[in-house]
């Protein structure tokens, strides 16, 4: 046999005499093969392999502590020999091709850190935090699957919350000609903006509700707004549901929603772009001591038409 090799071959445990310590003299066996059973799989290599790096290995072949060999003098290893072999040829090359999955390169780095080879626990630190920032999404989305969900998320979210409902199966009614493009245009949106503000907002969807379209806002647990996007079209024949997209009423609901992040001090800027709202209201509800964030502002676009916008020939 030339050349360092390695020997993966399983041991099934057998009753016999036990291991016996023994010391290595440094320089005693030179660059001749030692056997190693690292917890059942046996690997031939030498000691100038085993001594070429700063490591717990290098101090059992040196001399310094002692080792545990069997009666046919296979030196003993308790730690998983699954990684092992990657272990030796690192030690050889001073690189290694690295597992392709992040559990192989945690249980690598992990008896890395048991034979303190500092290089390969650097090597698989960098994988692990390369394989996240490529797969880890850029922002999640929950899907509210039952109301106490939704009201567990809200309450517990540190973030400010909006929610999209749409659902179009629970219409008993049919749509005016454009709905469904409309219904697309508020999913995109809430898509957009969920990207623009993922680390500052709580963005969730709702499709088991009772209405067609709907947005939802909320701030430090309490809901602040609501924009109902479905309206009623008395048609000659038969009612009509009809969607509206007012983009530019959510967009500055979300922005308003922002004034209650967390820490919660609000912001000048934001403050002085949404006050308009704010300076409109009446000088009645503020005599009674209602304030603009203390109550929801709910906004239903076109609740009611008398007319039918469907295009000749429909």
């Amino acid at each position: 046999m030339s050349g360092d090799t390695c020997l993966t071959t399983t041991l099934c445990p057998a009753a016999g005499p036990k291991p016996k310590a023994c010391s290595l003299k440094a320089g005693s066996l030179g660059n001749k093969y030692v056997r190693l059973n690292v917890g059942g799989s046996l690997y031939y290599t030498t000691v100038q392999v085993l001594t070429r790096h700063d490591t717990m290995l290098k101090a059992m072949f040196s001399g310094r502590m002692e080792v545990l060999t069997d009666k046919e003098g296979w030196i003993l290893i308790d730690r998983c020999g699954k990684h092992f072999g990657t272990i030796l040829n690192y030690l050889r090359d001073d690189t290694i091709a690295l597992p392709k999955h992040r559990q192989e390169i945690k249980e690598l780095m992990a008896e890395a850190k048991y034979y303190l080879i500092q290089g390969l626990v650097d090597m698989c630190q960098a994988a692990l935090q390369d394989k996240k920032d490529l797969y880890e999404p850029v922002c999640s989305i929950p899907i509210i699957t039952s109301p106490k969900e939704e009201e567990r998320l809200i309450e517990s979210s540190m973030k400010p919350v909006v929610k999209l409902l749409y659902n179009r199966s629970n219409n008993k009614y049919s749509y005016t000609s454009n709905s469904d493009d409309n219904l697309l245009k508020n999913i995109e949106l809430f898509d957009k903006l969920s990207l623009r503000f993922n680390g500052r907002v709580l963005f969730i969807k709702d499709v088991i509700g009772d209405e067609i379209c709907c947005w939802s806002f909320y701030g430090q647990g309490r809901k602040l707004a609501e924009v109902c996007c479905t309206s009623i079209v008395y048609a000659t024949e038969k009612k009509q549901t009809k969607v509206e997209f007012p983009e530019a009423r959510i967009y500055e609901e979300t922005l308003n929603v922002l004034l209650y992040e967390t820490p919660r001090v609000p912001d000048n800027s934001l403050l002085e772009a949404t006050s308009r709202s704010r300076s409109q209201a009446s000088h009645s509800e503020d005599d009674e001591g209602f304030e603009l964030r203390d109550r929801v502002r709910r906004i239903h676009v076109k609740r009611y038409s008398t007319y039918d916008d469907r295009q000749l020939g429909h």
